[in-house]
Formats: C-alpha cells, sequence, structure tokens
C-alpha cells in the first residue's frame, strides 16, 4: 500500500500549521515456481509500490515504511524536514475485496524552531478487484481510501477533517507485444485516478486563520522493467542474485486541486528507484523528487520492507476469510 500524495491548503491569511504527511508478493521466481497469488496475473508479478496504489487485492504488511523529506515554506511557517515511519496492513475479505488500515508517526524539525513528534491520522481503504486478465496481464480495480480526521496529533498538522477518495486503479504488463519487441515484454505500467473530498470546506486556525481545503484529483503512475520476467518469460541473459529479482522503476505521484484559491494549482513527486522482490518479502528503495517549488526543493528518500502475508501464511491469516 502507498501513501497519498500531500494534500493542497489554501489560506485566507498566513496559516500556522505543521505541513500535513505526504506520503502504502510472491516473485516469478527463475526456478519456475510461482507462488500463490499475490499480485499475479497470467506470468506477470506486479510488485506492491512505495509512492502510488498498486491495482491488486492482496493480504499484505508493510512495516516500516520510512521516508524523510524537506517540506518547503507555507505562510509564516519555515522549511521543515520531515521524516516519517509507517505501518499499512491489508486483509482479503474473499479473494477479489480487500480492506487496510494504516498509520504513520511523524517527526518534524522546523528550520529555527523545536521539533515535534506524533501520529498522523488513521487511513483506512477499500478495494475491489474487477477484472483480471491473464493473456493480456492486465488488472482493473475499484477502491476507497478515507482519512479519519481528528485520530491523529494536531501537533503534527493532522487535520481535523475527515477525507475521502474513491478512486479506480489499473495495471498493464507488456508481454503481449510481438516477439520483434520482446526486450520490452518486461515493461509493465500501474496507475491510480481518485478524487479526494474533504469533509470540511474550511476551518479557523487558533490564530483566527481560515484554511480552505480543496477537492482534489489525485493521480499516480509506476513504470517498471521485471528483471525477473525478462529472464524467465523472455531470455536467460544469465543474470545472478541479487539482479536477477530486481525491479527497477520510476513513481509519478501528483495532486490538483480543483477549487478554492489553490484551484489548479499541482503538487507531486517523481520518484526513480527499484525493488528487490523474493519468495515471501519485498524491499524497496527511492528518491523523493519535487516536481515544483511547491512540492519541496530537495531531493529526499523512502524506504520499504513489505511482506506477503498471502504467501507466508498461505493456510491461516494469508487466505481470504470467504473463498
Amino acid at each position: 500500500m502507498a501513501r497519498p500524495p500531500k494534500k493542497q491548503e489554501n489560506s485566507v491569511k498566513s496559516p500556522a500549521h505543521a505541513t500535513a504527511s505526504a506520503f502504502a508478493v510472491a516473485a516469478i521466481l527463475l526456478t519456475g515456481h510461482h507462488a500463490s497469488a499475490h499480485g499475479i496475473v497470467g506470468q506477470r508479478f506486479f510488485p506492491a509500490t512505495l509512492a502510488t496504489e498498486d491495482p491488486f487485492v492482496a493480504d499484505e504488511l508493510s512495516l516500516p515504511t520510512v521516508s524523510t523529506v524537506r517540506n518547503p515554506p507555507e505562510g509564516e511557517d519555515p522549511a521543515t524536514r520531515e521524516t516519517d515511519v509507517g505501518v499499512d496492513i491489508s486483509k482479503r475479505i474473499t479473494p477479489d475485496f480487500a480492506i487496510g488500515i494504516g498509520e504513520t508517526w511523524q517527526h518534524l524539525d522546523p528550520k529555527g524552531s523545536s521539533s515535534v513528534s506524533g501520529f498522523g491520522n488513521l487511513e483506512l481503504n477499500a478495494k475491489y478487484l474487477l477484472l483480471k486478465n491473464a493473456p493480456h496481464e492486465f488488472l482493473f480495480s475499484v477502491g476507497l481510501d478515507a482519512e479519519v480526521g481528528g485520530t491523529g496529533s494536531s501537533r503534527v498538522g493532522a487535520d481535523g477533517f475527515s477525507t475521502l477518495t474513491p478512486g479506480v486503479f489499473f495495471g498493464k504488463g507488456m508481454g503481449d507485444l510481438p516477439d520483434g519487441l520482446k526486450f520490452l515484454k518486461p515493461v509493465a505500467v500501474t496507475g491510480s485516478v481518485g478524487f479526494g473530498i474533504p469533509t470540511s470546506n474550511r476551518s479557523v486556525t487558533g490564530d483566527g486563520d481560515v484554511e480552505e481545503h480543496p477537492r482534489t484529483v489525485e493521480t499516480g503512475l509506476a513504470i517498471e522493467y521485471s528483471l525477473p520476467y525478462l529472464q524467465s518469460a523472455v531470455q536467460d541473459i544469465g543474470l545472478g542474485a541479487p539482479f536477477n529479482r530486481i525491479i527497477p522503476l520510476v513513481e509519478f505521484s501528483f495532486s490538483t486541486a480543483v477549487n478554492g484559491g489553490v484551484g489548479g494549482q499541482t503538487t507531486g513527486t517523481i520518484n526513480p528507484g527499484f525493488i528487490w522482490a523474493g519468495q515471501q518479502f519485498q524491499l524497496g528503495v527511492e528518491a523523493i523528487i519535487p516536481i515544483n517549488d511547491r512540492s519541496g526543493r530537495d531531493v529526499g528518500g523512502i524506504a520499504q520492507l513489505h511482506f506477503y502475508l498471502d504467501d507466508i501464511f498461505p493456510k491461516s491469516i494469508g487466505k481470504p476469510l470467504f473463498d
């Protein structure tokens, strides 16, 4: 599971609040052994991405997801180094429907001020897999994310209102390309489009400043090149460990306000990195590159250890509650 991009705020006066949190396998093995079902459609394995939402449903645990970014100044607030440590867990209710919950501990270190720490708002999600096409390596899902307002600490800028984000998610592998383009077959694309709806249009801070909370369009895209797929389904080029399990990728995560004083403005990041996928867990590392000054000015980083519960415990907690 991946963290949603930063929500945009508009202050009629200068706000005095901390910036909110920015940011939730079975591999296709060279031995020919396929794990049970985690992220697999046809010959394609889709890893759990770090900055954008993946299109499949699974029993999975991200523990931990650690990120660090330097947020830009906002109003009277100085530039702030934000370090997040998150945990997310997802559980299948049926083979095609899963629910999840996530929480993040945040440490904010403003330039020239004392640092503060606390938990962000609780995050809930549900996802339903509508379509799975093995020959074309295609997945399509619908889902709903909810940030539950008032469950986090105001010290770290946790909102007192909730935000609901319905969305659609897809994944497409290029294994159905003609053999003349065989070295493009390991490419896969995953993406999502969501619409963030805050339960409050505006709020007043303790200093009397009015903050508007715009509706947003949340978009995510990940472009992957699977070396395990290249080795097992296209051509064995002799890669040895650990490279034979690496999936290089670039993720794009954007949030665009559609109303209020910041209507039309976009914040977001580009995250190049890689995922190493094993039989029961994966490890991902990415840089966090802001797309403009509103998103930040320095490069950050994110790392995640992600466990495939449906492959670790296939006959107990890793299986759907109802078949």
